[in-house]
């Protein structure tokens, strides 16, 4: 039987696959990806990785690294330094993950005020993020610290352009008790928001959820830089694909209106393509609208099966999401015939209004579905590269990696951890791109790429 690993083995050992601006320069061909001594992942000959963070290791804030790193984002700093805001994907029940030690020994350090859920002292968010200060110049983080805490699950989320990072949580807790992993747990607060975390902030920052962004299962969001309008995917097997439009531009905690994507003509259009009865072609745009949705922090997890109702789209599990050129990208990682995974294109539409922020409706087009036979599978986080072509990070059972995606769908491998199961998370390149950060989750490690870019 022929794994993946396999296939990836004998596609670069065969250097097939030209790089088409790939790696570094434009008609180049595509390196072996070599072998990791060390067992950690196996990148291009002519590329390595420094670790910069490790789970359970102590921060500069007295604080343990917490566990389970996601999503992430790399911005400018001062002196060239480059601050790496990262998301924690932790339960309340899972201490040993956690920034506060088993015994939440260490809950004391920090300021009760700035903690989103205490959960009775007993059982607090351990999600959150943590802020990185990275020097390229020597390859070292030089400090790490908690910057949002009391959350929980904070999957993924986005960069903005006026350098905050959109912290998700894929969770729908109650207050009230409950049992998770034979544990018991006593939430404060509702969770399933968004919380903003400035990157330039040096410590805790305060918890303020943006209601008016919805509350679901989130998982990441993008900025449309023209707009300020903030597109936002569900990890759900019948998900949405919503749009945030604020009332001010850059400042989302005034409010706003949340909308889902619809099929012009084709009320609860079902993009999965499970059905062999009704298909979505690859490579056909379709014209869209956006639904108005409403009462959206629901008290039941049920906005996106309202919004079904109303004729919004269905797309299986939406999870990677980006902003490109004028284009919205993102993964469904049980899309496809195979429910191997998708990856669309939403070409935004022109700016409409007065000031800017309403965008009128775009096109919607599936760029790529996996096969059996093809690199990709179950695509989640995403990124462009400095070079143009996506970067999809793996989140599958049979040793995930790093795949480029060409705008004319075609891949190559970029990376592969070939050494343990866990998926890969938080592809981002440093503001230079010189830097590829991304996170191996299951370990805890947090790698800092460099090569010929």
């Amino acid at each position: 039987m022929t794994t993946r690993r396999m296939f990836i083995q004998a596609l670069t050992a065969a250097a097939v696959t030209p790089a088409c601006n790939g790696f570094g320069k434009a008609g180049s061909t595509a390196s072996a990806l070599s072998a990791d001594p060390n067992k950690i992942l196996d990148l291009p000959t002519g590329y390595s990785y420094t670790v910069i963070s490790r789970a359970g290791s102590d921060m500069s804030d007295g604080l343990l690294t917490p566990g389970k790193a996601d999503g992430m984002a790399a911005f400018t700093d001062l002196d060239g330094k480059i601050r790496l805001v990262c998301n924690h994907e932790n339960v309340p029940a899972a201490r040993s993950r956690g920034a506060f030690g088993r015994d939440l020994e260490r809950l004391d350090l920090i300021d009760r005020t700035k903690l989103y859920d205490a959960g009775r002292g007993v059982s607090p968010g351990l999600g959150g993020t943590t802020t990185i200060i990275y020097n390229p110049a020597t390859r070292l983080a030089e400090r790490q610290f908690l910057s949002l805490a009391g959350t929980e699950l904070n999957c993924a989320g986005g960069p903005t352009p006026w350098g905050s990072w959109l912290s998700c949580e894929e969770s729908f807790g109650d207050i009230g008790p409950a049992w998770e992993s034979n544990t018991p747990v006593h939430r404060e607060k509702r969770h399933g928001y968004v919380f903003e975390v400035p990157a330039q902030s040096n410590s805790l920052v305060q918890p303020v959820p943006l209601k008016a962004m919805g509350r679901f299962e989130h998982e990441a969001a993008a900025v449309d830089a023209r707009t300020g309008i903030v597109y936002l995917t569900e990890d759900k097997h019948r998900s949405l694909l919503y749009r945030f439009v604020p009332d001010t531009p850059g400042e989302l905690i005034r409010g706003g209106k949340l909308q889902a994507l619809a099929v012009s003509g084709k009320d609860a259009f079902d993009t999965r393509n499970w059905d062999s009865s009704n298909i979505m072609p690859i490579d056909q745009w379709f014209e869209t609208r956006w639904i108005d949705l409403q009462d959206v922090d629901s008290l039941s997890n049920d906005l996106r099966l309202r919004g079904h109702e109303k004729g919004a789209a269905r797309f299986a599990r939406g999870e990677g999401i980006c902003y490109y050129d004028g284009s919205i990208f993102v993964t469904c990682t049980i899309g496809g015939q195979h429910r191997l995974g998708q990856v669309f294109e939403y070409k935004l539409g022109a700016p409409a209004g007065e000031n800017n922020n309403v965008e009128r409706s775009g096109r919607l087009r599936i760029i790529t579905e996996a096969t059996p036979n093809s690199i990709l599978r179950h695509a989640d986080n995403i990124t462009i590269s400095p070079w143009g072509d996506m970067i999809v990070c793996e989140d599958t059972a049979d040793h995930c990696g790093l795949v480029g995606l060409r705008a004319d769908g075609t891949q190559y491998p970029l990376a592969d951890n070939a050494y343990t199961e866990s998926e890969l998370a938080g592809i981002c390149f440093a503001p230079d791109g010189k830097t590829m950060f991304v996170n191996i989750q299951d370990e805890g490690l947090t790698l800092a790429i460099t090569g010929p870019w």
